[in-house]
C-alpha cells in the first residue's frame, strides 16, 4: 500500500485509489471519511478543469492531464511538507451527485456464462448463445437520461408483460456490471489498441431489469422498457491508472475475433460482491468477461459512431460458472424456480418492495466503492 501521512481507516479510499466525484458543486476526491477539494490544492491550469460542478472538463482534457493530476495528488498525500495545504482543503463527507454528464449509454452482454444462462432460461427451444455472440460484443443502446447516481430510489416500473397486460413488474431484477467512462471524444472509429486514450475510468453499474417486461418485448429488437427505467452507477469514478495491478489476460477467444477487435486488450480481475438487504448473495468474477473494454469500445465505434465526453458503456451482467458467482436473480433463482432464502427466513425469486441491493468491488487495496438502490412500490 502507498504510504501516506494522512490518518486513514483500514478500509475505504486511500492514495492507491484516488477516485473522483462531485459533492455539492465541488469536484472532490474521497479520503477516508473526508473529501479533498481538488481546485483548492492543484496548480492553476488543472484546477480550472475541476472547479465544478462536474467532471466533464477534466474528463475531456485527456491522458496527460489525468496523469499530471494523479501525480500531484500522490505527492501531496505522501510528502508531509504538504500537510498544511491538504488539511485546509479537506471537507466533511456529503451526498455525492452524478459526477459527469452522461452523453450516451450502451450496455453490452460480455460474460459468456451469463449469456448461456439467459439463453437457456428465456429460449430453451433454441441454442443458448445468439449466432453472433462469439463474433462481436453484442450490446444495446440504453437511455442516458435514466442513468442515476447510487442511492436513487428504484421505483417499480410498469409495462406490458403479455398481450394487453400492462401492470407493475413482478420480476424486478439486478445486474452486477462494470461501467467505463469516456473522457476524450472521437469523430469516428477508435482502434482497440487506443482505448486508453479515450477511457478515463470505471464505475460500478446496476442495470435494473424487469424480466417479465423484457421477456415479452425483447425479440427481435432487444431490451426496451424492461431496462430503460433506471440504471444506477457508483458516485466515484476510479481512474484506470488505479487499476494497473488488476489488468489480466482475458479468456481465450475462439473463433479469432475480427481485425477491428484486435488486440483484445486486458481484462480486469476485480472482486465484486452483491448484497441483498445486507446479505451476500453472490461474488461475480470480473475476470470472466469474454469481451474486453477495449473490444467493446472498438466495436461500438466501428461503424463510424462518434464518442462524446461522458459516454458510458457497461460490461453487461458479470457471471461465473458456479451458483455463488452469478450476477443477477434471473440466474441465481433460475427464472424464479429456485428462490433464495435470506437469513430472516424470507425467500426471494425477484426483488420485493423495500429491498436494498448493494454492489461493491475491490482490486487488492483499491476500492471501487459501491452502488446501491432501494425498491419502492409502483405509484
Amino acid at each position: 500500500m502507498t504510504a501516506t501521512w494522512l490518518p486513514l481507516p483500514a478500509t475505504g479510499f486511500g492514495p492507491e485509489t484516488l477516485p473522483y466525484g462531485v459533492v455539492g458543486d465541488r469536484v472532490v476526491v474521497p479520503l477516508g471519511e473526508s473529501l479533498l477539494d481538488l481546485a483548492a490544492v492543484l496548480p492553476p491550469e488543472p484546477a480550472a478543469l475541476v472547479a465544478g460542478p462536474s467532471l466533464d472538463p477534466f474528463l475531456a482534457a485527456g491522458p496527460a492531464v489525468w496523469a499530471e493530476v494523479r501525480a500531484v495528488l500522490t505527492d501531496l498525500l505522501t510528502d508531509d511538507r504538504h500537510r498544511s495545504l491538504v488539511e485546509r482543503a479537506l471537507r466533511p463527507a456529503g451526498t455525492p451527485r452524478l459526477p459527469f454528464t452522461v452523453a450516451d449509454y450502451v450496455d453490452f452482454y460480455s460474460a459468456e456464462q451469463h449469456a448461456l444462462n439467459v439463453g437457456r432460461i428465456f429460449r430453451p427451444e433454441a441454442p443458448a448463445l445468439p449466432p453472433a455472440w462469439k463474433h462481436l460484443p453484442i450490446g444495446y443502446h440504453g437511455r442516458a437520461g435514466t442513468v442515476a447516481v447510487s442511492g436513487t430510489p428504484v421505483v417499480r416500473p410498469r409495462g406490458l408483460v403479455g398481450p394487453g397486460d400492462f401492470r407493475p413488474t413482478d420480476r424486478l431484477d439486478i445486474e452486477a456490471e462494470l461501467g467505463f467512462v469516456v473522457g476524450v471524444p472521437a469523430a469516428g472509429p477508435v482502434a482497440a489498441a487506443d482505448w486508453r486514450e479515450h477511457v478515463f475510468g470505471v464505475v460500478l453499474v446496476n442495470d435494473w431489469s424487469a424480466r417479465d417486461i423484457q421477456s415479452f418485448e425483447y425479440r427481435p429488437l432487444g431490451p426496451f422498457l424492461g431496462k430503460s427505467f433506471l440504471t444506477s452507477v457508483s458516485p466515484w469514478v476510479v481512474p484506470l491508472a488505479a487499476l494497473e495491478g488488476a489488468f489480466v489476460d482475458p479468456p481465450a477467444q475462439d473463433p479469432a475475433p475480427a481485425a477491428h477487435l484486435l488486440p483484445a486488450g486486458p481484462g480486469l480481475d476485480l472482486a465484486l460482491e452483491v448484497r441483498l438487504n445486507g446479505h451476500v448473495i453472490s461474488r461475480p468474477p470480473a475476470s470472466a468477461l469474454y469481451w474486453t473494454a477495449a473490444q467493446q469500445l472498438a466495436h461500438l465505434t466501428a461503424n463510424g459512431a462518434t464518442l462524446r465526453t461522458g459516454d458510458l458503456y457497461a460490461s453487461g451482467t458479470i457471471s461465473g460458472d458456479t451458483p455463488d458467482r452469478l450476477g443477477c436473480l434471473l440466474e441465481l433463482t433460475w427464472g424464479g424456480t429456485r428462490p433464495l432464502t435470506l437469513p430472516d427466513g424470507s425467500t426471494r425469486s425477484y426483488l420485493a418492495d423495500g429491498d436494498t441491493v448493494t454492489i461493491s468491488a475491490t482490486a487488492g487495496p483499491v476500492s471501487l466503492g459501491s452502488v446501491s438502490g432501494t425498491v419502492r412500490p409502483s405509484p
